[in-house]
């Protein structure tokens, strides 16, 4: 039991884990981006949190930023096993 704790090899369950919470964070920094730009001067006053959600929310902007979290977490697993 001790040993396998002390294993450098990484049980998939928690690497399932790690590589589910890495692509989520990406994506929230994604959306949050988003909802910054619509808050931009050029957005334009008076806007609303829940009109700058239904802008950014769409499935166009999930696809994109599924698809570049997956691709961000891929080169960084790339770049942390080669050092």
């Amino acid at each position: 039991m001790y040993y396998r704790a002390m294993s450098n090899k990484p049980n998939d369950k928690n690497s399932l884990w790690r590589a589910i919470v890495e692509v989520a964070f990406i994506v929230f920094l994604f959306y949050a981006n988003l909802l910054m730009g619509e808050f931009t001067a050029s957005a334009g006053r008076g806007k609303t949190l829940k009109m700058a959600l239904q802008d950014i929310i769409t499935p166009a902007n999930f696809l994109i930023a599924t698809f570049s979290a997956i691709i961000g977490y891929l080169v960084f697993e790339f770049l942390r096993r080669k050092s």
